[in-house]
């Protein structure tokens, strides 16, 4: 019987019960014990059916449901949340005779008590706090300034690791504290989407840990393959005797381990400072393989009854200490210097040295930066360079081994002209790259523009990536944006068959970029894809001509201040200058780029393809005409983007600084010192989010 043609909410409630007991099952086999029970694709069918029946019958929906794990809640605010217990950062050295030191004040301050150490690796993430109670999560709060946090209890559903309910015996009511981290092949795939979307990547993964708790969308969070590890259990000081096992750290995490927490496997009891030195040594070369980021090793008392005899510090406890790893470094001889031509014209240098192994991986290239960089190094003809690789992913240059350097080695110097097209390189003033001026006459430019143009925040031809991109340029099909719109089917079937690309070399990847043969229905995809951006409202297509200096609220305010292309083309550069955040460099910039007849030419062909070149107006009411606001913190009822959204719709203007001709400061939770400050100095009214809705009625 098909349970959804005849619903009968018995049959629907064992249905959900055996269903969470399945997935819960699965889940724990996976993430705890590396057993993969059942395909994702069963896994992914089971959990599309709970989800279903949850919506079908909402009283089924508990906050333990597996369900929870796909997220879908909204927060707006992240609440704040004062921790019951202090969470208190260790103290923490780089040396191993402070290490040592360590080790004697313990035992000295415990004056011949037998105990012993717990050795553990100090993750590379961000802490939090889990509150359980009769065995389910009830809240999940980030360490903050150690007193108070902000709860993120709907995204910390979202990972996988995180018990919903516990396992066989647990306390009462207890707090479980451990580390949010990103393992490394989650991360560099989040990266590789976001770059394939047109979004910056990631800095690293602990930044990108961070940033994924305090998603407002928690759906997005449950994207991030994040991760939980377990490094502490609190209990209440009038919890119940729970036995030997709860009176040392490390059988308190074997306990935890039972509940069903993500603990690590590489805990060391340890009864000697030599036995500390050891776990330490190894792990500093041992690292670079594990699958996530660890940054040093937490050294704690094992025995939890001594913990009150050590007492704390006001910042940290006197039972515990972290020692973190010096950043890896390695010296190996440079071979050459090459040159990046980026969309901009950018040209960065970089070094391409004989291989070496650093950090879990082999390291061929890194980045010098710029010319400022190259000539503060000193580098010159045959010199060996330091690399390092800490908690970043990505290795950098961080000076010359000079006791390596040849006699009568020659200084390199950065190049002068565009590696590419030999252009004379250029530089404008304050700022520190030199780039090529030959936008539209060299290739990686090109390739750059037409990147940029069907970006998702630009045109979003999203059947359009670097590939096809490359293939239509090599084909002479594409040499500026507008010839996009003259691509016909029968040009693009079969276009990649008998073609293969050269080894151009990403910044990030030493792969080859490589792009299959476009077939029918591809065609079909980008014809229509290209035939959808002629909807695109104007203030994207002026952001997607690319022109220096020229983001999305420029090309905004530009749209709006203008109202056509017509005017921004005949503007000079001081009428250009008077428009909001559009400075005398980018109003420069663009009175340049459209005194060049080829810009004029393709906005004229795009205009004839169909684009839009005017702004219409999307104004609800005019209520607001005149009035310009500053917008800070968080609000209960709309994001920041949609408030300055609803204060354009009305008529408004947004700023992002506060001056004498700001007319309102809308001030959300948390918003910042630094404009109420300034606010109450220029005696500009301040309102709440309830003062502007009844502004805008």
């Amino acid at each position: 019987m098909d349970l959804f043609t005849t619903p009968a909410p018995e049959c629907a409630r064992r249905r959900v019960d055996e269903l969470t007991r399945l997935l819960d099952h699965y889940n724990f086999e996976y993430y705890m014990n590396d057993n993969s029970l059942v395909s994702d694709y069963e896994f992914d069918a089971l959990m599309r059916e709970l989800v279903e029946l949850e919506r079908t019958y909402p009283e089924l929906s508990l906050p333990t449901s597996p369900a929870r794990r796909v997220g879908g809640e909204i927060n707006k605010t992240f609440r704040q949340v004062q921790h019951r217990f202090p969470m208190l950062s260790l103290g923490n050295t780089y040396s191993i005779e402070e290490i040592e030191e360590f080790e004697a004040r313990t035992r000295k301050l415990l004056d011949g008590i037998p105990f012993s150490y717990t050795c553990e690796l100090k993750y590379d993430g961000v802490a939090i706090g889990l509150t359980y109670r009769h065995g389910q999560l009830v809240q999940a709060v980030t360490r903050g300034n150690g007193t108070v946090g902000d709860d993120i209890t709907a995204n910390a559903r979202t990972i996988s690791t995180i018990p919903l309910r516990l396992r066989g015996d647990f306390p009462d009511d207890f707090e479980a504290r451990g580390e949010v981290v990103y393992p490394f092949e989650a991360f560099e795939a989040m990266n590789l989407q976001r770059e394939s979307e047109g979004e910056p990547p990631f800095a690293n993964p602990r930044n990108a840990a961070s940033g994924s708790l305090k998603l407002q969308d928690s759906s997005e969070c449950a994207k991030r393959k994040l991760m939980f590890c377990m490094y502490f259990l609190m209990l209440l000081p009038d919890s119940q005797p729970l036995g030997a096992a709860y009176d040392t750290h490390s059988g308190r995490l074997e306990a935890a381990r039972q509940m069903g927490f993500k603990v690590q496997p590489y805990i060391k009891e340890c009864k000697t400072i030599e036995d500390i030195k050891f776990f330490i040594d190894f792990w500093d070369k041992e690292r670079w393989n594990l699958p996530f980021g660890i940054d040093g090793v937490v050294i704690k008392v094992n025995q939890t009854a001594l913990w009150d005899t050590l007492g704390t510090t006001a910042k940290s406890p006197r039972w515990a200490i972290a020692y973190k790893f010096k950043a890896e470094r390695v010296s190996t001889p440079l071979l050459e210097i090459s040159y990046q031509v980026g969309r901009t014209g950018i040209v960065t240098p970089v070094a391409n040295m004989q291989p070496v192994w650093l950090g879990g991986t082999t390291v061929r290239r890194a980045t010098l930066n710029n010319a400022d960089f190259m000539a503060k190094l000193d580098i010159h003809q045959g010199d060996s360079l330091f690399v390092e690789k800490g908690g970043e992913i990505i290795p950098k240059i961080v000076g010359v081994d000079l006791d390596k350097r040849p006699a009568g080695a020659k200084p390199l110097h950065y190049t002068t002209v565009c590696p590419v097209c030999g252009t004379p390189l250029v530089r404008a003033e304050g700022e520190a790259g030199f780039y090529c001026p030959n936008q539209d006459g060299c290739m990686p430019q090109i390739l750059g523009h037409l990147e940029h143009f069907v970006s998702r925040r630009a045109m979003d031809i999203d059947s359009l990536g670097s590939e096809r991109l490359k293939l239509l340029y090599d084909a002479g099909l594409v040499k500026t944006v507008a010839d996009l719109y003259t691509l016909k089917r029968s040009q693009l079937i079969g276009l990649g068959q008998k073609n293969t690309l050269p080894d151009i070399q990403s910044e990030s990847s030493n792969a080859p970029v490589s792009a299959p043969t476009i077939q029918e229905k591809g065609a079909d995809n980008i014809l229509k894809g290209i035939e959808e951006s002629k909807q695109v409202p104007f203030e994207r297509v002026l952001y997607a001509l690319g022109i220096r200096y020229v983001g999305e609220v420029g090309a905004k305010k530009l749209a709006r201040h203008f109202g056509n292309i017509d005017a921004i083309i005949n503007a000079d550069s001081t009428e250009l200058a008077t428009v909001e955040d559009i400075g005398e460099v980018t109003a420069a910039a663009i009175a340049d780029y459209f005194s060049q007849p080829v810009h004029r030419e393709t906005v004229e062909r795009l205009r004839a393809a169909g684009l839009k070149m005017q702004a219409e107006d999307t104004r609800v009411s005019t209520v607001l005409d005149g009035l310009t606001f500053v917008v800070s913190g968080v609000f209960e009822h709309y994001s920041r983007d949609q408030i300055k959204a609803s204060i354009e719709q009305h008529g408004g203007k947004v700023s992002g600084s506060i001056s004498g001709k700001t007319s309102y400061l809308l001030a959300g939770d948390k918003m910042g010192p630094e404009k109420l400050k300034k606010a109450e100095k220029l005696g500009v009214p301040i309102i709440s989010e309830s003062d502007y809705n009844k502004m805008i009625v």
